[in-house]
């Protein structure tokens, strides 16, 4: 096991009918608030108007700034700090999903320091990020998670998109880590059965990336992660034919935040390869994240891992989806098939050419995302070094 250290500073708040304790919170954190959300569902299913209530009747001075897209952008990021400096803000509630949740921590740091927020990315041609990440301070953050997803409710990673140049990436560090996480598992009741479907497959694999590239004797984080993934299997499609059973809900809410957290990564010395791949095609054709992931997920199986892991593999298929096979090469095929099965039950197997992308696309698509993500160097590391070929190979096995 790796070296590793844990902050994990975040006090959750966890449990149906929790939101009613948002106003007194949120008077622990500052004076006048900007309230962060996006710009349809908190309205529609009447939770934003809930939240107002809760924060007037707290005597809890606020700013609305309800323009937060998918794939947050940087320039949105801009135009909330601006709006946050201007109004005064001293702290920040974020209502929604992960999108939500990273464009309020982005703006949380522009808001503190007034620089573009650009200037922290990577792929930044000025390459100012190296010194101002990690980011150590901003605005105080509340946030309130309305998908079981990203896990961007107790950490401090924020991922974002500049459109004009159609590169995303995250910026991180422990300023940007919430203050206080109100769970509330009765706030996902209302997620969409197609969206609940991308949640679950960006939970898997938060927790499939760093577990089966592990060097080993991370036996406590295995089992952890095994849990994990056992559960949001079993529990996923509960939620989506029953949207308003409280123990699925519950469960995946839960497994969303522990999926990316220090108790499940630490110690591995593993990153996020598929994350960085999907990153690319989001960046340039506004894919939703866990559909990508999804899409990319059984090529980087069966190209990557079974070549260089079979027995992890095999073990995920044994310990998450009850695989017999003794053999770990005939083990760690039957688990691709049967995480391809419950892709294929949750409705999200799809290929790129079902975007508009051309496959023209798809080479200057590899190169950014080493030029991007590879810190310098001609590859992104996961069980092997991806280089530009590899990560072709897989943008091509998705295409059609």
């Amino acid at each position: 096991m790796y070296s590793f250290e844990v902050l994990f500073p975040t006090r959750i708040i966890f449990g149906v009918g929790e939101l009613n304790r948002l106003g007194q919170e949120a008077k622990t954190l500052g004076k006048k608030a900007l309230l962060v959300t996006g710009g349809t569902s908190a309205k529609k299913t009447g939770l934003l108007h809930r939240v107002e209530q809760l924060l007037q009747a707290a005597e809890v001075p606020f700013v609305l700034f309800d323009r937060v897209e998918p794939n947050p952008r940087t320039t949105t990021v801009d135009a909330a700090a601006r709006l946050a400096r201007l109004a005064d803000c001293d702290f920040l509630i974020a209502v929604g999903g992960g999108s939500v949740m990273d464009a309020a921590k982005a703006i949380a740091a522009a808001a503190y320091s007034g620089k573009p927020i650009y200037d922290y990315m990577r792929g930044n041609p000025a390459n100012v990020g190296k010194e101002l990440v990690s980011i150590k301070e901003a605005l105080p953050l509340l946030t309130v998670p309305t998908v079981a997803a990203t896990g961007s409710e107790a950490n401090g990673t924020s991922v974002l998109t500049h459109w004009e140049t159609h590169e995303k990436s995250s910026i991180n560090g422990p300023g940007l880590i919430p203050k206080i996480s109100i769970l509330d598992p009765a706030l996902t009741y209302t997620v969409p059965a197609h969206v609940t479907a991308e949640a679950c497959a960006d939970i898997f694999s938060h927790i499939f990336e760093a577990y089966l590239i592990s060097k080993g004797y991370t036996h406590i984080q295995d089992g952890l992660a095994e849990t994990l993934i056992r559960e949001l299997v079993r529990f996923s499609t509960v939620a989506i034919n029953d949207p308003s059973n409280e123990e699925a809900r519950a469960t995946l809410l839960w497994t969303s935040t522990l999926a990316i957290s220090p108790f499940t990564l630490g110690g591995r010395g593993a990153g996020f390869p598929l994350h960085k791949l999907e990153h690319t095609l989001s960046g340039y054709h506004d894919i939703a994240h866990g559909r990508g992931l999804a899409i990319l997920a059984i090529p980087y199986f069966r190209q990557v891992i079974l070549q260089d892991r079979p027995d992890r593999l095999a073990r995920m298929g044994r310990n998450c989806f009850g695989i017999t096979e003794q053999d770990d090469r005939t083990a760690a095929e039957a688990a691709i098939e049967a995480v391809s099965r419950w892709f294929e039950q949750l409705g999200i197997t799809q290929k790129l050419s079902d975007f508009g992308m051309s496959r023209d696309e798809l080479l200057p698509m590899a190169k950014d995302t080493i030029r991007i993500n590879g810190q310098g160097t001609d590859h992104i590391v996961s069980s092997r070094p991806l280089r530009v070929q590899d990560v072709l190979a897989i943008y091509e096995a998705c295409y059609e």
